[in-house]
């Protein structure tokens, strides 16, 4: 198997796909083989922006059962500023058109991207509100810090009340500070002490240190018809320490072999050698589809990504077909990560924008 992968990641730099591929197959009995081609080795940092969704999720599963945080507990008993939401009358209603939310938003709401904050799919004053205020997603990182980034959220209506729609991203950013607040200190410290270092993850953080910027590549997009179009330089910018505010509510930076440390744990089960990291029975909440039909609408991300799809804790689940049980996520930056029921995984990194291109080598990878 490693000399086919091999063999179709240099075939993809050699097409300009991407600069460079690494990628970690692996199994839960402890399996791991690491190849990488084009122009960044087996130990690249890289920008691995929403596989930190599956990271979050276990952060919050591992409070769970520690008796520190209950799925359906209300998020504004530590985020006062998410009390009284207020709902959009209408998709397209002006922002003063509201209602109140039928429900709080809980913990679980923020796992399954059912909080009422997300992705805007359609023109409207809320998306031109996201906009002008910072908070709408995109490739960029975010622009500001955490407590003010979620106080620019709070100023805007929910799209929808919690639990009645299904919304792409914001939600695990409101999970990151929620975070912070319950174990009453920062995240990236807390995340390093009771996930990252138990797990041997010794690259994996919201930064870059300076001394390892050599390991930071460069991260493209495809321009049309038109060579690679550098969107953030190789060891510098945002992501190289120290961080310029609190990034909570941010994305992390891995390597492959964090990475699939982290995959392990998932594929033996929740457990990572002696150690029990999640429960079985919140792993199997968390690899399950969580999602009721009529909230798969077609206009709550992009088309077709229902079909025999389904959404867990911070995963998409396949539902249907020959990987049916399979489960993971990827990032905007050309990553991914998926899980077998048979206790494989792979990861899979590069640096170039999500895509067409970087969709074919997730394909043949498949």
């Amino acid at each position: 198997m490693t000399s086919q992968v091999q063999e179709i990641i240099e075939r993809h730099v050699a097409q300009g796909t991407a600069p460079g591929i690494v990628v970690a197959d692996g199994d839960a009995s402890g399996r791991l083989d690491v190849v990488s081609a084009g122009d960044f080795g087996d130990d690249a940092i890289v920008r691995i922006q929403s596989m930190t969704k599956p990271v979050l999720a276990v952060a919050t599963l591992r409070l769970v059962q520690d008796g520190r945080l209950d799925l359906d507990a209300p998020v504004e008993r530590w985020m006062p500023e998410l009390a009284d939401r207020r709902v959009l009358r209408t998709p397209d209603s002006a922002l003063d058109d509201v209602v109140p939310a039928t429900s709080p938003i809980t913990v679980r709401h923020l796992l399954t991207n059912t909080s009422g904050y997300g992705m805007t799919t359609t023109p409207g004053p809320l998306r031109d509100a996201m906009v002008a205020n910072r908070t709408q997603a995109s490739q960029d990182a975010v622009a500001l810090g955490a407590q003010d980034w979620l106080d620019a959220l709070a100023a805007l209506p929910l799209m929808f009340s919690p639990g009645e729609g299904w919304r792409y991203h914001h939600s695990f950013g409101v999970l990151g500070i929620l975070l912070g607040r319950v174990v009453g200190r920062s995240l990236e410290e807390h995340l390093a002490e009771d996930l990252f270092e138990p797990l041997g993850m010794v690259d994996t953080g919201y930064t870059v240190p300076r001394p390892q910027a050599h390991r930071l590549p460069a991260a493209f997009r495809h321009g049309e018809d038109g060579p690679l179009i550098p969107i953030e330089p190789a060891g510098d910018g945002f992501y190289m320490a120290p961080a310029p505010f609190d990034l909570s509510h941010a994305e992390l930076v891995s390597t492959a072999s964090d990475y699939a440390a982290f995959a392990r744990m998932l594929a033996a089960g929740g457990r990572f050698g002696d150690r029990l990291v999640v429960e079985p029975r919140l792993l199997d909440e968390m690899r399950t589809d969580r999602i009721p039909p009529r909230l798969k609408t077609p206009d709550s991300f992009f088309p077709g990504f229902w079909d025999g799809m389904g959404w867990g804790y911070g995963v998409a689940v396949q539902t249907e077909g020959p990987h049916r049980g399979r489960y993971g996520w990827s990032g905007g930056l050309g990553t991914d990560v998926y899980i077998d029921p048979d206790g494989s995984f792979r990861v899979i990194l590069t640096q170039i924008e999500m895509g067409p291109q970087a969709m074919r080598l997730f394909t043949d990878l498949a």
